[in-house]
């Protein structure tokens, strides 16, 4: 096991150093998964503990330590443009040998225009030739949390990837990669989270249909097929410190602060060659666990006003109730895309079902 780990390590490495490396590649699968995480900005990686955990912070898993829990989430994006789907299963192994889970998540785009033959090799516009296609993006995630040790204040989960990815008939790719994740609960009440997404980078293969791309007008090709097929999307590191507090007998919060880290430059508050970090915050106030009530904040970056040009400060705030009854927890939350920016918003509907607690 350890000489396979290895060679992958070595493998992945290597095709790091080519100038393949894609700064936003796979980046449904950083979206997250289950209204509650997602309502509190994300701020769920060192406390979210049932089947939706793969998506945050696979140790999570660790949490469910009876029968099985059973997951489903539907969302839509940028007033229903995009929409997003989530399915997941997680069940305890015997003999305290730790949590197995397998997930599901697609995210498409439908009715996009296909202009690529609206004009003609002599320069003619035909709009008969304008076509529809969608985008789809897809990933199978297995997940495994285990104690190491028997440590109770331990656990480390991992999850191994299968993403496919298609965009119409004109291309269509496959990548492979792992998730690392961490979850240390101190005797004093804190808890502490970390998740390296892509830990030895995650490798996409593309396959590219040049004959359904391309278009050549007056002699002159359009849309000429990317030189490279192979794309790398690079480690992500999410960090996250939490504690539970009981305020009196029916109400108890739980609020978590930390940061993620992109190792590359992108356009948030503190960003440089090497990594890029933002800050994130959320908390859950719960009643009885049965009623709950949830804000987050995400996402801060630095954009250009396109009107006067000036640099300001941008970031995602979120917000979600829940309700659960028995074994049934049904949640809901809703994102702005990023306040400063522009002013859509997205819903977030998911459903779990824990069957230790519905049969008991």
């Amino acid at each position: 096991m350890k000489k396979i780990l290895l060679l992958s390590l070595l493998f992945c490495a290597g095709l790091s150093q080519s100038q393949i490396v894609r700064k936003y590649s796979n980046e449904f699968l950083s979206i997250g998964a289950g209204a509650r995480g997602l309502a509190m900005g994300g701020a769920v990686i060192s406390n979210q503990g049932d089947v939706y955990s793969p998506m945050w912070n696979p140790a999570g898993l660790i949490d469910i330590d009876r029968d099985w829990q059973g997951a489903a989430m539907h969302a839509e994006y940028f007033e229903s443009i995009a929409k997003y789907d989530y399915l997941a299963f997680a069940k305890p192994l015997d003999n305290n040998a730790g949590v197995f889970a397998i997930s599901i998540v697609r995210l498409g785009v439908d009715n996009i225009l296909n202009t690529t033959q609206l004009i003609d090799s002599e320069g003619n516009i035909d709009y008969d030739k304008i076509t529809s296609f969608s985008q789809s993006d897809y990933a199978a995630l297995l997940s495994y949390a285990f104690r190491p040790g028997g440590d109770h204040r331990l656990a480390v989960g991992v999850n191994a990837k299968l993403v496919y990815r298609n965009v119409g008939k004109f291309a269509s790719g496959y990548g492979f990669g792992f998730d690392v994740g961490v979850l240390y609960n101190a005797d004093n009440g804190w808890n502490y989270g970390a998740m390296l997404r892509d830990a030895t980078t995650t490798v996409n293969f593309w396959t590219v249909n040049q004959g359904e791309l391309s278009t050549v007008v007056n002699g002159e090709e359009f849309n000429p097929a990317p030189a490279d097929k192979l794309e790398i999307t690079m480690p992500k590191l999410n960090l996250g410190i939490s504690r539970n507090y009981e305020i009196n007998r029916d109400l108890e919060l739980t609020p978590e602060a930390g940061l993620n880290v992109d190792f590359a430059k992108t356009a948030a508050m503190i960003s440089t060659d090497f990594a890029s970090i933002t800050p994130y915050a959320g908390a859950e106030l719960r009643f009885q666990d049965m009623i709950f009530v949830r804000l987050g904040v995400n996402r801060f970056q630095t954009i250009t006003d396109i009107e006067d040009l000036k640099r300001k400060v941008s970031f995602q705030p979120s917000a979600g109730i829940g309700i659960k009854y028995q074994g049934l927890t049904l949640d809901y939350a809703i994102t702005n895309s990023g306040i400063g920016g522009s002013n859509f918003y997205s819903n977030f509907f998911s459903l779990k079902l824990d069957m230790g607690d519905f049969r008991n």
